[in-house]
């Protein structure tokens, strides 16, 4: 596993909310930041947004973390932006493309940009929708662009032809990154690499299949028929 997972220059994502999860994946040098969202906080039954990121930074405290702002209205997004940048300096600031309106927060992220706040700008399906952002914001801040590449590829689409031409366009901006999101299986890990992107988020239950990197297929062969055999044993199959 370990001569697989050196060879990568992508920075791996941990993708959840669960505090002990969080714990754990902390220790390993394979995770490079942490990403969450109101799904996964809502999943995980987090009940006070701000207790939860307080305890999610005491454990975390060098590396990025991205925290969703969960507002609608222009004003409420401002304020809570910069509420949610009070927390930590590893801390970005995610903030979705379009509101629940169907309305673009490219203004918005412009202003925020200018403010110097690390953001993540999230849920980006289209290059044309990261050439927007890209030009509405601060070149000299700290910015992660984040294309919805698993739910691009559910479409039938192949997401990586969108992350090659964002990795080109903000190739010679050093603070803006292109992550790949929504990730569906270990293999996008290598992908999202071979392609340059720069970040992958990886749910906590894929990160959980990461001793597989590298087995031996022949022997995953027989572990699998094996186990087939065992399961219509229990099932008492005659």
């Amino acid at each position: 596993m370990k001569k697989h997972l050196k060879k990568l220059k992508i920075h791996i994502y941990a993708d959840g909310a669960d505090l002990k999860e969080i714990k754990t994946f902390n220790k390993s040098k394979l995770i490079n930041g942490f990403t969450t969202n109101p799904s996964l906080m809502k999943s995980s039954n987090v009940k006070n947004y701000k207790s939860f990121a307080q305890q999610v930074l005491k454990i975390v405290k060098n590396k990025s973390v991205s925290f969703e702002i969960f507002a609608d209205d222009q004003n409420e997004i401002l304020k809570q932006a910069k509420e949610i940048k009070s927390w930590g300096k590893n801390v970005f600031v995610k903030v979705p493309y379009f509101n629940s309106r169907g309305n673009k927060n490219l203004s918005l992220i412009n202003k925020l940009s200018k403010l110097g706040i690390n953001l993540n700008i999230t849920a980006l399906f289209t290059f044309s929708q990261v050439k927007e952002v890209f030009n509405n914001i601060d070149k000299d801040s700290q910015t992660i662009l984040s294309i919805f590449a698993g739910r691009v590829a559910d479409t039938g689409i192949d997401p990586t032809t969108i992350i090659k031409r964002s990795v080109k366009l903000t190739k010679k901006n050093k603070k803006v990154k292109i992550l790949w999101a929504s990730c569906r299986e270990l293999y996008s890990i290598f992908l999202a690499n071979k392609i340059g992107c720069h970040i992958i988020t990886v749910p906590n239950s894929i990160l959980k299949k990461i001793n597989l990197v590298g087995k031996n297929l022949t022997k995953y062969s027989k572990e699998t028929s094996n186990q087939f055999f065992k399961d219509s044993r229990g099932i008492k199959f005659n």
